[in-house]
């Protein structure tokens, strides 16, 4: 039996590539770091999909990152992903859940459909209502504006006021307007878990003198041990957004019971890995390849 070759989507050689490289040769397979952006849809050729370093379908396919780029690149990365899935080749996430996650909006209907508690959520693409948005909601407390598309904290703005919502052109021609929770002064925490194929594998709280408590933006990470409560809804969560690996972020509201802040399609471990003695790469491969319909990883498949 040939070791399992696995496709691992990027857009640079960064410390969680290198681990998961390395994760993946320690168990036998071949991985092989890839822009998405070099892929290309060629229906000259048998599967109508060409990816650099595969002359085959890939045994798995794992995405890192989709880069940057215009909506028509990302458009055509996201549809080679839904080619190899069309194909049958195993793909974590599935493009479905990654497109959900991504679209910040999407995943904060998917989160109220599902019954889930998240904070109250407002997504427009007219400056006209987001200023109504705000005049009317900062009188119960602060907005918090996000990139529609955004990761690790970045372009986060506090909102208190009408005057803070910015121009159509600033805000990329849609404003995303979330209801800040937590204390109106530091220390500032939440907490992120770590989801794998319906488990748990890791958890911590994230602790910061500034109301931005990502570890990127220079956030603390502490050891934590969830509770069923958090458990519960952190995997709730996950399912809520199709995804198989997901970084979910809870945050205590008002009442102190757990809401859910995010989940992320393509999440970091760094900051986890800082803080327990668990192989987390390891333990996410391990994961992956039993994706793989085969006896010698599994065989489970993605259902």
């Amino acid at each position: 039996m040939h070791a399992p070759r696995v496709a691992v989507f990027t857009d640079k050689l960064d410390w969680h590539v290198d681990h998961t490289l390395a994760a993946f040769r320690a168990l036998g397979a071949t991985p092989v770091a890839i822009r998405l952006s070099a892929c290309r849809i060629d229906t000259s050729r048998p599967d109508g999909l060409a990816i650099p370093g595969f002359h085959a379908l890939p045994d798995l396919a794992i995405v890192r990152a989709i880069g940057d780029g215009s909506l028509e690149a990302i458009t055509m990365r996201l549809g080679v992903l839904h080619a190899l899935e069309a194909l049958g080749a195993p793909l974590l996430n599935p493009a479905r859940a990654i497109e959900r996650c991504t679209d910040k909006s999407m995943a904060s209907f998917l989160l109220r459909k599902a019954g889930l508690p998240a904070p109250e959520t407002f997504a427009t693409q007219s400056l006209a209502q987001a200023r109504a948005i705000a005049r009317r909601e900062c009188a119960r407390g602060p907005l918090v504006m996000k990139p529609l598309f955004g990761a690790q904290g970045w372009g986060l703005r506090l909102i208190e006021q009408e005057s803070d919502i910015p121009s159509l052109e600033e805000a990329r021609g849609v404003f995303y307007l979330q209801r800040f929770v937590g204390p109106s002064r530091p220390p500032y925490e939440d907490m992120r878990i770590l989801v794998s194929r319906g488990a748990i594998i890791a958890a911590m709280t994230r602790r910061s003198s500034h109301w931005i408590t990502n570890v990127r933006q220079g956030a603390k990470p502490v050891a934590v041990a969830p509770t069923g409560e958090q458990r519960a809804l952190a995997l709730a969560a996950s399912e809520a957004m199709g995804t198989v690996v997901a970084g979910v972020d809870l945050i205590a509201g008002a009442d102190g019971r757990p809401m859910v802040l995010e989940v992320n399609s393509m999440p970091g471990w760094s900051g986890l890995q800082r803080i327990t003695s668990s192989d987390i790469a390891g333990q996410l491969a391990a994961d992956a390849l039993a994706a793989i319909p085969s006896p010698r990883y599994g065989g489970r498949g993605l259902g």
